[in-house]
């Protein structure tokens, strides 16, 4: 696969359908947007961040720069743009939108739009500390090496549960983070993801979750 503008252009191509037009929350729910960045040029790596460990919720856990709504924010695309300015230092003029993803619900039933953009390589991305503890990025090529599917143990409300997750160095992609990953990867560039090699470790119920994932690839 040869990668830089030509895989930006094939994505772009995959998901004209879904422009990257700015959208607004549901009246009286709260919503959230994500930046799903892609660098450019050369080969494509995703900017995942590092939630800070000191705070309350989600603390440690690896997610795309975004965050919730606020009533000053003129759109979701706004909001996404705004909190990865904020969170890692991305200025809003050096994001090229691509698509703006089908809504996906949190554990919580949090609605989240994922914007999909390219940013330039050189660009610094700096984590605010009161935030994050880190940004890095993951080579597009990593994601789509189905070998690199794995599962491990998280602690989630009190009760420890096997889930399906990358593990990228020291970090774990898991959760809500690791669900819009696989979707962009298996509707984008025809990934077909699978996690049967992973069945025997899984409950039933996250068995099902993953096949409805699985059953979002392009027809």
């Amino acid at each position: 696969m040869k990668y830089g503008q030509s895989i930006l252009t094939q994505i772009a191509d995959r998901l004209r359908h879904w422009p990257p037009a700015p959208a607004l929350p549901d009246t009286g729910r709260r919503e959230a947007a994500v930046l799903l960045a892609l660098t450019a040029p050369g080969e494509p790596e995703v900017v995942l961040v590092k939630r800070a460990e000191h705070l309350n919720s989600h603390r440690g856990q690896v997610a795309l720069p975004g965050g919730m709504w606020e009533p000053a924010d003129a759109s979701l695309l706004d909001t996404a743009l705004r909190e990865s300015e904020e969170e890692i230092g991305l200025p809003p003029g050096r994001v090229a939108l691509i698509a703006r993803l089908p809504r996906r619900e949190t554990r919580a039933g949090v609605p989240v739009t994922p914007y999909l953009a390219a940013i330039p390589r050189e660009v610094a991305l700096c984590p605010d500390p009161r935030e994050l503890d880190a940004v890095f990025r993951v080579p597009l090529s990593y994601l789509l090496d189905a070998g690199n599917l794995i599962s491990d143990r998280f602690e989630i409300g009190g009760e420890w549960q096997e889930l399906p997750c990358y593990r990228y160095r020291d970090h774990r992609i898991w959760g809500f983070t690791f669900q819009v990953l696989v979707h962009f990867l298996n509707i984008a560039l025809d990934a077909r993801l699978r996690f049967a090699h992973l069945g025997q470790k899984l409950a039933p119920e996250v068995l099902a979750q993953l096949a409805r994932l699985e059953e979002e690839y392009p027809q």
